[in-house]
């Protein structure tokens, strides 16, 4: 059961159930670690940096599927440097900076802060003026 719900997740895993794991892509072996993970029925997953080094093609694809995973009941705790990505998928968020946490509330509001908006999404004042 729970190996179909990890190749409901990720088809693409399930076409290389013989390949080794060396051989897979970036992408397909960050699938398959949270393939792996899922396989213990966790009540909360925690991933750290899904989305480094990843095309953006495939960090669309983690990303959808850490909502789905949420969606169906698992809690995830979410550690990434995509900020846009990170705050569309949590309720609540964290900003640290250098270790130590500079912002913290629901996520949605803190995306909507000029100093996040600014620093960590890459808008500058004229993009927030135009919004």
């Amino acid at each position: 059961e729970a190996r179909d719900r990890v190749f409901t997740l990720f088809p693409r895993l399930a076409e290389r159930t013989h390949q080794p794991a060396g051989l897979l892509s970036g992408g397909e072996q960050q699938m398959l670690a949270i393939g792996r993970a899922l396989m213990a029925a966790p009540r909360l997953l925690l991933l750290d940096e899904p989305s480094l080094g990843l095309a953006p093609q495939m960090v669309h694809r983690i990303a959808e599927v850490i909502r789905e995973i949420n969606a169906q009941g698992t809690a995830v705790l979410l550690v990434e440097q995509n900020a846009g990505m990170a705050l569309s998928l949590a309720s609540h968020a964290h900003v640290l900076e250098v270790g130590e946490t500079r912002l913290s509330g629901p996520a949605g509001e803190l995306a909507r802060t000029d100093a996040v908006r600014r620093l960590y999404l890459g808008e500058s004042a004229q993009d927030q003026g135009a919004a």
